[in-house]
């Protein structure tokens, strides 16, 4: 019997968690009368909350077949690091001056969080997460929903990355630098920031799964925004990978280095 009082956000929150968490593994069909019976809802909610998740990218709608997990290919990921690049930078660099304290004093306790639950992979990237997505209020209506669908396409990929010892030392670090430029108001520094940590991220997730992964997307992606990656000509790169900003308007950027990349001023 389907429990009252369940709302569409409840259920879209739960099967979200199950899909994230890999119970629901990619491929796997969702039918609705047994998802209905798990969770003792009415067809009806659930039906909203699947769409929900249809739009997030989680799972699929097939012919003859209904709703099932997505499938969660490195090259799909590899592009929504792409589409994050070619965004999320220049939207922050657009916006920073009209983040206000309150913005600020999120994404520092966000910042905390991250730095106490170092040791927990789920709550950091829970933190981490909210870090990332306190500023989405100020994007425009549909760059937020588009971020937002990223955000989810990547977010199955992260909780087996963020297992290694290094990420949350190197995302702690580079973020901490992020706030900062943010709270000054240095749009282009934010941006840099930015842009070096979502690269960051993206080679780290794909070399881990496949240290001989060939990268495209995040390629041209880079190409397009005046970054120079260091790489084969078939997309390989070995790892740390050499970061430099090539675009007029750059400003300098201190030699870092992480466990996927390293960044050397342009000479």
């Amino acid at each position: 019997m389907a429990r009252t009082g369940r709302t569409v956000e409840e259920i879209y929150a739960e099967l979200r968690e199950r899909i994230l968490d890999g119970v629901y593994a990619p491929g796997v069909r969702l039918s609705q009368q047994t998802l209905a019976d798990e969770l003792s809802v009415s067809r009806t909610p659930l039906r909203e909350a699947l769409h929900r998740l249809e739009a997030d990218g989680l799972v699929v709608s097939e012919a003859n077949r209904g709703m099932t997990v997505s499938p969660a290919h490195h090259a799909q990921v590899e592009q929504s690091y792409a589409v994050r690049l070619l965004v999320e930078p220049p939207l922050v660099a657009a916006l920073v001056d009209q983040v206000g304290e309150k913005d600020v004093q999120e994404m520092a306790e966000a910042l905390e969080e991250m730095e106490r639950t170092s040791s927990r992979t789920k709550d950091f990237q829970e933190a981490h997460l909210r870090f990332h997505t306190l500023l989405l209020h100020r994007y425009p209506p549909l760059l937020a929903d588009m971020t937002t669908e990223q955000h989810s396409r990547i977010l199955r990929h992260q909780r087996l990355h963020m297992t290694r010892p290094t990420v949350p030392d190197d995302f702690t670090r580079v973020d901490r630098q992020f706030l900062e430029a943010v709270r000054d108001g240095d749009g282009e520094r934010a941006r840099q920031l930015l842009e070096l940590h979502l690269i960051d991220a993206a080679l780290g997730m794909a070399l881990d799964i496949d240290p001989d992964y060939h990268f495209d997307s995040l390629l041209i992606a880079a190409r397009g925004l005046g970054l120079r990656l260091e790489h084969a000509a078939d997309g390989s790169v070995t790892r740390p990978v050499r970061l430099t900003w090539q675009r007029p308007g750059a400003v300098p950027m201190p030699h870092t280095v992480t466990a996927n990349l390293e960044h050397h001023p342009a000479t």
